[in-house]
This record gives C-alpha cells, sequence and structure tokens, in this order.
C-alpha cells in the first residue's frame, strides 16, 4: 500500500470537492482528490445538467403545441423519447470535460478512483492508497431518499439517478413527492406526452411561499397533471406490469412507471467518521460556522453537511473553506443570502426569508413591496404575464425575495447580490434596467417601496408646492 502525503485530502468530485480542488492546487497547495463513482458528482450525471437539459426538450415540444397565440398555427410535437434523451446525453458530455480527472490532473491535482475512509483522524485508505493530510475535506454529496413504504421493493422504481437511462416514454408516470424535483419531471413528462400524476403527503412546493406555489401548480394542472395533496402513501404494489399506490386514506392511483422524489440522503456511510473523531445529525455531518467538523483538521460541505442541497451552496463552501484552510483567515458560511429556484414552467425562486417567515422574525417593522409580472412590457410581449415579485423589506433592507414567473430563476440573482452586500431598496431603485426587459420587475417592485413615500405623503405634497411658488 503507498502512503501519499499531502496539504488537502478531498473526498468526493462535485461541485464542492472540484472547486476546492481547483481552487487549493492553483494557489500553490498539494491536493489529492478521491472520487469512487462519477466525476461530476450528482449535478452533472443525474441532476442540475440533465433535468434541465429534460426540461428544454420538453420547452420546445410544448412552444410547438401552442404557438397559435403567436400567430402560428399549432402543431402535434411527434416526440421522440429516446431522441429527447440523447439531447440529455449529449449535454452532459458536452460539460464532462470541465469536471474530468484529465483536466485536474493537469491542473496537478492527485485524482485517485476509489471510495475512501477514515483509518484515524488525519488518514483516510482508499483502493490501494494511505492518504495522509493536513487538512481534509469530505464532499460526497448526497443520493435520493428512498422511504420505506411497503411493497416499494419488490416494485420496480426509478429516482433521479435512473429516471434519465429511460428509453421508453412512461404511458403514466406516479410520482412520489411534490418537491422541485417531483413537480420539475412532472412538466417535463407531460410535455412530452405521459400521463402524470403527483402524489404528496403534505403540501405541493410545501417549502416555498403559497401564494406563489399557488401560481405553479395551477400551471401544472392546466397542463394535465394530476397533482393529489394530503395523500401519504401506505403501500405500492406491482402487477402485470401496473404500479398501484394507495394512500393512507385508501385512495388508488395505477399507472406505468414510478418515480420516488421524496428527498435526499447523506453520503457517509463508507466514510467510518468514528475513527475520525466525527461526528452527525439527523441530515448529515455536523460542522460549525465555519464548515469544520469536531475534527478541526476536517471540513464538510455542500449535500453532505446537512444544510441547503443546492450545487451552487456546495461551490459557495468552496470558497468559504479556501480561505480558511490555504491562508488561515477567519470565514464562516451564512445562508441568508442563498437563492434557490424550481425550474417548472413558470419559475419559482426564493431568497432570504418568505413572507411567513419575515413576518414571524420582524413582525410589523417588515413591509413587503409587490410588483405582478403583467405590468411588465416584455412579459406582456412574449405572453408571460403570469406571476409576481414580492419583496420583504425590513428598516430599507430586504430580507427576503420571492419571485414566481417567466425567469424567475435569473431575477433571483440581484437580490442574493443586494442581500449579501446589504444593499438597501435605494441602490435597487437607482438601477437602470434595459427596456423592455424583465428585469425591470426588480426595479418596479422596489419603485413600489417607496412610491407610498413619495406619491402618498403629505408632507412630500406640501414641499413641492412651496418649491414650486418660489421657482422663478
Amino acid at each position: 500500500m503507498e502512503h501519499i502525503r499531502t496539504d488537502i485530502l478531498i473526498i468526493g468530485a462535485g461541485s464542492g470537492g472540484l472547486s476546492v480542488a481547483a481552487g487549493a492546487v492553483q494557489m500553490g497547495a498539494d491536493v489529492v482528490l478521491l472520487e469512487g463513482h462519477k466525476m461530476g458528482g450528482d449535478c452533472l450525471n443525474y441532476g442540475c445538467v440533465p433535468s434541465k437539459a429534460l426540461l428544454a426538450s420538453a420547452k420546445a415540444a410544448h412552444a410547438q403545441a401552442h404557438a397559435a397565440r403567436f400567430g402560428i398555427a399549432d402543431a402535434a410535437p411527434r416526440v421522440d423519447y429516446a431522441a429527447a434523451k440523447d439531447h440529455v446525453a449529449r449535454v452532459i458530455e458536452g460539460i464532462a470535460p470541465v469536471d474530468s480527472q484529465e483536466r485536474f490532473e493537469g491542473l496537478g491535482v492527485r485524482v485517485i478512483r476509489a471510495f475512501g475512509h477514515f483509518v484515524s483522524p488525519d488518514t483516510v485508505e482508499a483502493g490501494d492508497y494511505r492518504i495522509t493530510a493536513r487538512r481534509i475535506v469530505i464532499a460526497t454529496g448526497s443520493r435520493p431518499f428512498v422511504p420505506p413504504i411497503p411493497g416499494l421493493e419488490e416494485t420496480p422504481y426509478l429516482t433521479n439517478e435512473t429516471i434519465f437511462d429511460l428509453r421508453d416514454r412512461p404511458r403514466h408516470l406516479l410520482i412520489i413527492g411534490g418537491g422541485p424535483i417531483g413537480m420539475e419531471m412532472a412538466q417535463a413528462h407531460v410535455r412530452l406526452g405521459s400521463r402524470v400524476t403527483v402524489i404528496e403527503g403534505a403540501r405541493a412546493l410545501g417549502r416555498d411561499d403559497p401564494e406563489a406555489a399557488a401560481v405553479v401548480l395551477a400551471a401544472l394542472r392546466a397542463e394535465g397533471i394530476v397533482i393529489e395533496e394530503h395523500a401519504k402513501v401506505a403501500r405500492v404494489a406491482h402487477a402485470a406490469g401496473e404500479i398501484t399506490v394507495t394512500t393512507e386514506d385508501g385512495r388508488g392511483f395505477t399507472g406505468s412507471h414510478l418515480l420516488v422524489a421524496v428527498g435526499r440522503k447523506s453520503n457517509t456511510e463508507r466514510l467510518n467518521l468514528s475513527a475520525a473523531g466525527i461526528s452527525e445529525t439527523k441530515t448529515g455531518i455536523a460542522v460549525d460556522a465555519g464548515l469544520r467538523t469536531a475534527n478541526r483538521r476536517v471540513y464538510a460541505i455542500g449535500d453532505v453537511a446537512g444544510g441547503m442541497q443546492f450545487t451552487h451552496v456546495a461551490g459557495y463552501h468552496a470558497g468559504v473553506i479556501i480561505r480558511s484552510m490555504l491562508f488561515a483567515l477567519p470565514s464562516k458560511a451564512r445562508s441568508d443570502h442563498i437563492p434557490r429556484a424550481t425550474y417548472t414552467d413558470p419559475e419559482l425562486a426564493q431568497v432570504g426569508l418568505t413572507e411567513a417567515e419575515a413576518r414571524k422574525v420582524h413582525g410589523a417593522r417588515m413591509e413587503v413591496a409587490r410588483c405582478d409580472y403583467h405590468h411588465n412590457d416584455r412579459a406582456a410581449a412574449e405572453d408571460k404575464a403570469t406571476g409576481f415579485i414580492k419583496v420583504m423589506v425590513v428598516r430599507g433592507r430586504p430580507v427576503g425575495v420571492t419571485i414566481v414567473g417567466h425567469q424567475a430563476g435569473e431575477l433571483i440573482g440581484l437580490w442574493s447580490l443586494a442581500i449579501a452586500n446589504g444593499l438597501k431598496m435605494g441602490a435597487i431603485a437607482a438601477m437602470v434596467s434595459p427596456y423592455p426587459t424583465y428585469g425591470e420587475v426588480n426595479k418596479r417592485a422596489a419603485g413600489a417601496y417607496f412610491s407610498p413615500r413619495l406619491f402618498e405623503a403629505p408632507m412630500v405634497k406640501r414641499v413641492v408646492r412651496v418649491i414650486q411658488r418660489w421657482l422663478p
């Protein structure tokens, strides 16, 4: 067994691990990277990239079938489901070189394709190697959580790790779970010609602002998706090529395929964390504000750290710990400026507190500034006028923003910038956005915050009248 000594050892070559590896090696550190499965992790191979590629195929089919409102005859799309999956594969192949072993070895990283486990607080074994490091980063990500539903083990089912390998279009796709993954796959498949039923134990898109979620759910139902809420699954059965999902209240749903999309589970089982003195919580590895574990040599980032499970969070975490590991500078992670988005049509995006959360935290000090999409001329021109933005404001500063509508995922970035840097609403109001763009929605929301102060305040009107009398 070869014994390697290095400055930094990274376990996991997903978004977070690759970001740490690239940054650290280019700043002069010796870096070893372990990956026992696919380079690029879940995001490239099973998550963000393939799901958005499939949604793009579905969007093209939907546009073809709904062109009459633009003066173009509707045409029933001839969907080749396997070819849509070929598109997904090509997108992955196009991005893969950026995350490849060859690229990182070219940067100077030593890449070992094996799973690793701790044998002591500073040493990990992987395949034929024993690696001792000054600092170790756990970036092993997460995987689909499969609940212990009676009958599920005997039933063929899909997760986000297997659905993109499916070549034959599902006749009727049943989806257990009404969160972002479930709703995105529901819309993708109904637009590609499948019947779809979503079965959710509580409220669909329940993590999001109810008013905004209702806009998305109404759009999905209008496209033919059946969404059953407050339907807790009791059992699953498979017979004669059909899958039946039965809920606790006796409802039954039968389809040809089943997708389980009820959440994620952190990947920690292989690590032997006890050998390193590292503790876990119910959601992942326990870390402090600087993303350090109970073992001060070891950091955990991304999904495995048990917080927000998004690719961009893992990349953000990488920047936090590089500052600490390489420069011995204090560095803490925060989450108030981290945006999230669900890429349905319309999209749903959030950063900071929702309206309900902001009222609970800030009470009467919190104000809501709002602008509806139908006030936006670009949205009107493109028949995308469904949606709204609302900004939760405390003492002139945004503390949360909800956007539902076309390009919500793009628009939310400005508000992440504002919250991250403590900007006031005046900074957004002072921005000049090109006309006509969806970006004007952000500026109009800021204007809605100031309008009552300028146009409804008696003192402002009195001051203006006085000045006008004295002007030559």
